[in-house]
């Protein structure tokens, strides 16, 4: 009843894990595709949202607000889609928007460099010189993306439960390799995992559907839900905010109540 989340470089075979996996194990395969419609749905282009994910930091730079709503969006879309469990995530970042805990089984997948030249040659009728150019490329562009947002080195292993390299294997040993990880007792989707998962959805969804609201889309806000309450954190640019904070976020379906003292009014001039 896992959710497993898989990071890879590029043509690594993430989708053919995450496809193998969801016949074994009965799991559904979402990827990146499916969150982004799901978060355009609130009046954001895919365009947009694609190149928030997929472009290096120069581009967020410049706008910081967008990606904070772009980010808001993303997180609040793939927290929905996989809060029931039995979900297999191989897009970017997957394991970084859901945080840790014994209901998310964070994959890393690794591969050779001639094993990966080999899968673009036969996708783009790239040379070898051309397949690696390409190949360090989105590796570059997706570790300073993950650096910029969250701190952390992409390639850390300890970002992972488990790191599977298929220099010696095939990616039917890979599959067989994560599923029975995920039957260990220590990946259970338990009562408290349930919770955790409808908390961290709540929040994000209460976090994006401020951003993308005219009156307070400028605001950039943490946000913590634990049975229906919402608290929230960060500062207001105008005092009228505040009372448009309470409206927006009241009116989402699960939430019960507000905590807004962590909510800092406009510096007076």
């Amino acid at each position: 009843m896992s959710v497993i989340t898989i990071s890879r470089g590029s043509f690594t075979g993430g989708k053919m894990l995450a496809e193998c996996l969801a016949k074994r194990l009965g799991y559904r395969c979402v990827d990146r595709d499916v969150i982004v419609e799901r978060a355009a749905a609130h009046g954001v282009s895919q365009e947009e949202i694609r190149d928030a994910l997929e472009r290096p930091p120069g581009f967020l730079e410049r706008f910081s607000q967008k990606r904070y709503k772009y980010l808001a969006l993303i997180q609040a879309s793939l927290t929905e889609e996989v809060r029931e469990g039995k979900v297999i995530y191989h897009g970017l970042a997957g394991h970084l928007l859901l945080g840790s805990g014994r209901h998310i089984l964070r994959t890393r997948l690794i591969a050779p460099m001639d094993y990966r030249v080999r899968m673009v040659h036969e996708r783009l009728n790239y040379t070898r010189s051309e397949a690696i150019a390409y190949i360090q490329k989105m590796d570059d562009q997706r570790r300073r993306w993950t650096s910029y947002l969250y701190g952390v080195n992409w390639d850390d292993p300890e970002l992972y439960d488990l790191v599977i390299n298929l220099e010696q294997m095939t990616i039917e040993t890979a599959c067989h390799i994560v599923s029975a990880a995920v039957h260990r007792r220590c990946f259970e989707l338990t009562p408290a995992c349930r919770k955790a998962l409808a908390d961290l959805a709540l929040a994000s969804k209460v976090r994006a559907m401020l951003a993308v609201a005219p009156a307070t889309e400028g605001l950039e806000l943490e946000a913590i839900a634990s049975d229906g309450v919402v608290k929230l954190k960060g500062k207001l640019s105008s005092a009228e905010q505040f009372a448009e904070v309470r409206r927006i976020a009241m009116d989402i379906p699960g939430v019960i109540d507000l905590d807004l003292d962590k909510l800092a009014p406009p510096v007076q001039g």
